[in-house]
């Protein structure tokens, strides 16, 4: 029997199935024939027509016999409903999304940090409108982005400071242990629609921690304090706030958190809007939880 190929070996013809599936994921309503395929992920026609057949066959993709294009297949669905079980994204946890969505006519997602990177897990929004992620993206862990996943706990906190940043960041010791103990308390996390902040995750997206000089230079003219886009009930005042999103921590049975349930906002509230918000999203956060048999700490 020939040797296991050894950890870390690429496999050429695997990255062109993988490439291929990823072009059809990221255009899911559209079509594309053989032809237009093979010139979009750079693959000869006889090769991309071959692996586009054995993932015909095994349903992993639907050919139209009258135009000959080809789409994403019913086998997907199975395959990505086994991914988001094994990172324990259940059918209840979904229905808790799908309530906060209609209530507030908005996008709710479930967000984990899987190798070292946040990923989505589960989004759901009002009907036909494009919510601007998708399933399965992710973004660097490491500041200044990830700060919902260490909040609740010191010692992630402590790993997640020490590690290189993603961009130059001036930390404000006393505002950051403001943040930690207010969000402790309110058990969630608003952060502020800023203009940085509205560009920092689509230039984040699919992003390496390996940034160019000149990206890192341009980041850190977006965003350059970890708190700063922190909005804390007692800064409120009578004003309205922009706020991008509000998020609350998903804790396992030994009280780690595993998960980080969002709420997008995209807009001007109130305080009691923000608050009316926040409670139901700790709510869904919290029916999540048990779900899962977790329970939350206590400070």
């Amino acid at each position: 029997m020939p040797d296991a190929a050894p950890a870390g070996r690429a496999s050429p013809p695997t990255a062109r199935v993988v490439a291929i599936l990823d072009f059809l994921s990221r255009r899911p309503q559209q079509r594309f024939g053989l032809s237009e395929l093979s010139r979009q992920v750079g693959l000869s026609k006889p090769t991309c027509l071959g692996i586009l057949t054995t993932l015909t066959e095994s349903g992993h993709l639907i050919r139209d016999s009258t135009d000959k294009t080809y789409r994403l297949g019913p086998a997907l669905i199975s395959l990505g409903h086994a991914a988001q079980e094994s990172m324990r994204v259940s059918p209840s946890a979904r229905s808790e999304l799908l309530s906060l969505s209609a209530a507030f006519d908005t996008s709710a997602g479930l967000t984990a940090v899987v190798d070292d990177r946040i990923t989505v897990l589960e989004l759901v929004g009002p009907p036909g409108r494009d919510v601007g992620v998708r399933i399965g993206q992710s973004y660097p862990f490491a500041p200044p982005v990830g700060l919902m996943f260490v909040l609740w706990d010191d010692d992630a906190l402590r790993t997640w400071l020490a590690k290189a940043p993603t961009i130059p960041l001036r930390t404000e010791s006393a505002r950051l242990q403001r943040v930690i103990e207010n969000c402790r308390t309110d058990g969630y996390l608003v952060e502020r629609l800023t203009p940085g902040g509205r560009r920092l995750y689509a230039l984040m997206a699919g992003m390496s921690t390996d940034l160019p000089d000149e990206l890192r230079a341009l980041l850190s003219e977006l965003v350059s304090d970890i708190g700063e886009r922190v909005y804390l009930r007692d800064e409120g005042g009578r004003s309205r706030q922009d706020i991008s999103v509000i998020s609350a921590p998903v804790f396992d049975h030994y009280r780690r958190q595993v998960m980080a349930a969002s709420l997008h906002i995209g807009k001007a509230l109130t305080d009691k809007e923000i608050t009316d918000r926040a409670r139901a999203l700790v709510a869904a956060a919290d029916a999540v939880t048990a779900q899962l048999g977790g329970v939350k700490p206590t400070y």
